[in-house]
């Protein structure tokens, strides 16, 4: 009787690439949605780098990993999940915290390192932790899924009757630029209140800061919520609350049966999920939106490349 496949004997991997604010990382992922540790490479990003420091980054991981792809092994396509937004449509990337990219043309920029006849696919980078969530995290068995980031900014994608949904750019389910009511604080994409500018780690600290928190990361934010300094408290209770507005909102368009969250910040208190779930439970009138379960990721920190990777090895779920 033959074994599975496992991360020893690789036969169809996928190129997994994974652009956001802070770093590029690739890596080769097998079908079953594991990483190879020793084919991962990683390089920072950022907004203060020019154009051509962004594709070097781009360059470098993706031409290491190819570079460890064993000779045994089948390159079956490439997966990028970019931060949005994006252009599905023509692979070109806007990413709102890296400006000096706006329509740029990132999967052909990739494409140009694989063999002829290889599929580059590139989605946003929460439809793509979305549709990971799906194959082996936290939705498995739902069909109507919401997956969400939080982090340095908020993302999202969805899954509606099994299948992604992603609109006629490539940018539905970006939750983080939805306006949550009774929040005044300004957004990089020009809204108010949006989501992201309220409940991702970095706003939140600046928040807790303006109320005289004295830390600076989220990590200080943690342990400050641990020992129950009143400010941190208030912080993360302000961030859970509005995650759960937004998350209600998005269920009441939706119908959604999982929401499933992820990302740095969302590791600050298990309490970030009480309060949003909270908020849900408000809408005591609608239990097609109270039913919505709100749960950790079930993904490892390989999330993201996992996520990618999906857009090769689940592609029979892209819509």
């Amino acid at each position: 009787m033959s074994s599975p496949t496992t991360p020893s004997a690789p036969a169809d991997l996928a190129l997994a690439v994974d652009l956001g604010g802070t770093k590029v990382e690739a890596a080769l992922v097998t079908d079953q949605g594991v990483v190879l540790p020793a084919t991962r490479h990683r390089s920072p990003t950022g907004a203060g780098r020019t154009s051509e420091e962004l594709q070097a980054a781009v360059d470098e991981v993706v031409v290491a990993t190819l570079a460890t792809l064993p000779s045994d092994a089948t390159l079956v396509g490439v997966g990028i999940g970019s931060a949005g937004p994006v252009d599905e449509e023509h692979g070109l990337v806007s990413p709102l915290n890296m400006p000096v990219w706006r329509d740029y043309p990132l999967r052909d920029r990739v494409a140009a390192h694989v063999p002829d006849g290889v599929p580059v696919t590139l989605r946003m980078d929460g439809l793509a932790i979305t549709l990971a969530e799906h194959w082996v995290g936290a939705a498995q068995g739902s069909d109507h899924v919401m997956g969400m980031i939080v982090s340095t900014g908020v993302g999202g994608g969805l899954i509606l009757h099994g299948r992604t949904v992603s609109g006629p750019t490539g940018n539905a389910g970006h939750i983080g630029h939805v306006e949550c009511g009774g929040y005044d604080d300004p957004c990089a994409c020009g809204g108010t209140g949006c989501l992201e500018a309220v409940a991702s780690g970095p706003k939140t600290v600046a928040w807790a800061r303006r109320q005289g928190f004295a830390g600076s990361t989220g990590e200080d934010l943690a342990a400050a919520y641990a020992a129950g300094d009143e400010v941190a408290v208030a912080a993360v209770e302000r961030s859970g609350r509005a995650l759960g507005q937004a998350i209600a909102a998005a269920t009441s368009l939706v119908d959604l049966e999982v929401v499933a969250i992820g990302g740095g910040f969302s590791h600050v208190s298990p309490d970030l999920f009480e309060y949003a779930r909270q908020a849900v439970a408000e809408r005591v009138e609608f239990p097609f939106v109270t039913k919505v379960r709100i749960v950790p990721t079930g993904l490892s920190q390989d999330g993201p490349l996992i996520g990618a990777a999906a857009l090769v090895h689940r592609a029979d779920v892209l819509r």
